[in-house]
């Protein structure tokens, strides 16, 4: 590591610096990026892009005071190295290291947690308002990319903050597009122009003495006309007319400029834009020429580049995910496929290929993928909707009320339940099993292995009402052959005897079934006998035939399950067994009541007492009962 980075231990080193040290700063952190993300993957090409942007906003601004609040996070590595992380970057997104995501409880400088797209802006306008009423003088800005600016709640914030006329500041990290060098001249003159402080004084003494409300309607209107008309082309008049001060669009990878435009706008008041461009996977040509990939690349070279060749022992669950939903949609004309922003992630780039006029990538808009999903069943249509399970929950009110409450026959498929592994607490799917199970019409069903998941799709066919909700885990499945195996239909809420025994009974769904499998087969090698395990495959309906006969035939019974212990199956089945006055000892696995933080997923499977000597153990306890 170079002198100048080994100095920075907090944003006000960074404000010692002149603008020859500001460069060579941004210089050695986008280095250091690269070198700590070679060996410990993360998000890369967010984060180099906005190197400058950051170190620009921590020099201008008086952070922590001031509050520096990041939509999603993808982006905000060099806030954490600046701000007295960068030796705990190297465990970045490890087991007992730094979070991969701004985090309240990690540094004062994270004023406020992200982890999924668009909260920036409404959370910053909370800041700004709450400064207004406490009587305090720190400045709110929100970053938040392009991307993320396609969410609803976004929008939303936008909305409400243009008519606030609240001091808040959103800086709009565009690295979609590059700046025109043809239009630099122009483009900076007018920028130096309205960001001047005379300018705008002189601009509020004007419109301070402009009493009359259509008078001044009207001039906003032909000032707006006239920007519009000059540097505006890039969107600025639609946030003109939602009440903000448009600046820009700025070089978002030039240290100097944005320092420069920061001191002229902190001084300006209310709500404003500023447009940035910059340029993803910036200073690392890998990454700058094909960013979808280099997003998150995984491991590589730092120097070359180059990624090692990945040999998975199975098929990953997306692919299967994808292969499968092609295969369907060549049988069913009527079948579509809509994804919010993760047509990659979550296989649906496989059909997407070949069939794109009925593959739906919608952007970052889980609200919108659901009712539109409900739209497209009303139509007539069988769509499949995948999202992350995590990032589901914000269409709750859509699963509920547009698809369940309509008994629309729409298939959810949430990517990415259970544990997920290094993003931690903001992206486990541990929730949708106990969220989903209580709404009217819905089916939720879990494989257990990869043919599972391609039967249950395959059932989907014949849907006559929904929301049907296929959850499956992050990762490689089993490796049990799917690929030649027949299609076959699962009746819905019927489970499965996998495995014969005597003394206590184990009720388990989703892939952790293969670990019940391991645990109880080390306990039959053990002791020479065994408990008798059931798959149930479907959360709702339960397989009430299985609850009856685990019941009636053994005094102690457990349930397993990846996600949530309460609600879950585990509630299911404690419900069940209480209605219909069964005396049984019931006891359940699962993820605790708590968020769980990064890590490897064996590394937070043990963390919540549910990797392979976890449940042996218990069923050792079970079977002495």
């Amino acid at each position: 590591m170079s002198s100048i980075l080994n100095n920075i231990d907090s944003p006000a080193d960074v404000r010692k610096l002149d603008m020859a040290g500001l460069k060579t700063l941004c210089d050695e952190i986008r280095h250091y990026i690269i070198e700590c993300c070679a060996t410990n993957p993360g998000h890369l090409g967010s984060s180099l892009g906005a190197v400058e942007l950051i170190v620009a906003l921590h020099y201008v601004f008086n952070t922590p005071d001031d509050k520096i609040i990041f939509d999603v996070g993808h982006q905000a590595y060099a806030h954490k190295i600046i701000t007295g992380r960068r030796e705990a970057f190297r465990l970045n997104r490890r087991h007992g290291g730094i979070s991969g995501f701004p985090r309240m409880e990690e540094s004062p400088y994270d004023a406020f947690g992200a982890g999924h797209s668009s909260t920036s802006i409404s959370a910053a306008l909370g800041f700004a308002e709450a400064a207004k009423l406490r009587g305090e003088t720190f400045r709110t800005v929100a970053v938040i990319g392009d991307g993320a600016l396609t969410g609803g709640l976004a929008w939303e914030g936008l909305n409400n903050a243009g008519g606030s006329n609240a001091d808040i500041l959103i800086v709009l990290n565009d690295n979609n597009i590059s700046i025109d060098d043809n239009i630099g001249a122009v483009h900076n003159y007018l920028l130096r122009i309205t960001t001047d402080p005379f300018y705008n004084k002189v601009k509020r003494h004007i419109w301070n003495r402009l009493g009359d409300r259509r008078l001044r309607s009207w001039i906003r209107k032909g000032v707006i006309d006239i920007k519009s008309n000059l540097v505006r082309s890039y969107g600025g008049a639609l946030f003109e007319a939602l009440g903000f001060r448009y600046f820009g669009p700025v070089n978002g990878n030039d240290v100097e400029q944005m320092t420069e435009v920061l001191e002229r706008l902190r001084s300006i008041k209310g709500p404003r834009i500023l447009h940035c461009m910059t340029k993803k996977g910036k200073g690392f040509a890998p990454a700058e020429a094909d960013p979808t990939v280099w997003h998150a690349p995984g491991r590589y070279d730092p120097v070359s580049g180059e990624r090692p060749a990945v040999k998975y022992a199975a098929d990953r669950y997306q692919d299967v995910f994808g292969h499968v939903l092609l295969e369907l949609a060549r049988m069913d004309p009527a079948v579509v496929g809509v994804t919010p922003a993760m047509a990659m992630g979550c296989g649906m780039n496989i059909m997407q290929k070949e069939m794109p006029d009925r593959v739906f990538d919608v952007g970052i808009e889980e609200e919108h993928a659901v009712t539109f999903s409900a739209g497209l069943a009303a139509g007539g249509m069988k769509p499949f909707c995948n999202i992350y399970s995590s990032f589901s929950q914000r269409a709750y009110d859509q699963i509920i009320h547009d698809v369940a409450l309509q008994n629309l026959p729409v298939t959810l498929c949430l990517d990415r339940a259970g544990l997920v592994g290094e993003d931690g607490a903001t992206h486990h799917g541990c929730f949708d099993m106990a969220a989903y199970r209580s709404i009217p019409n819905a089916i939720i069903a879990s494989p257990r292995n990869e043919t599972e998941l391609k039967n249950l799709m395959y059932s989907a066919l014949g849907l006559s009402g929904g929301p049907y909700i296929i959850r499956y885990p992050r990762g490689l499945g089993e490796g049990d052959g799917w690929k030649g195996r027949p299609f076959r239909t699962l009746p819905f809420g019927k489970g499965e005897m996998l495995e014969d025994g005597t003394g206590a009974a184990v009720l388990t769904i989703g892939p952790v079934a293969n670990r019940v499998l391991e645990a109880a087969a080390r306990y039959r090698e053990k002791y020479g006998t065994g408990p008798r395990i059931y798959d149930m495959r479907f959360l709702k309906p339960l397989d009430e035939g299985i609850l009856e006969e685990a019941a009636g035939q053994f005094r102690a019974v457990l349930t397993v399950e990846d996600g949530a212990l309460k609600g879950g199956l585990f509630g299911a089945v404690a419900e069940y067994m209480a209605e219909h006055g069964h005396r049984i000892r019931l006891s359940g696995k699962g993820i605790p009541d708590r968020f769980i933080a990064q890590g490897t997923t064996a590394e937070e499977w043990q963390d919540c007492g549910m990797d392979g000597e976890s449940i042996f153990a218990e069923i050792e306890k079970l079977m002495s009962f």
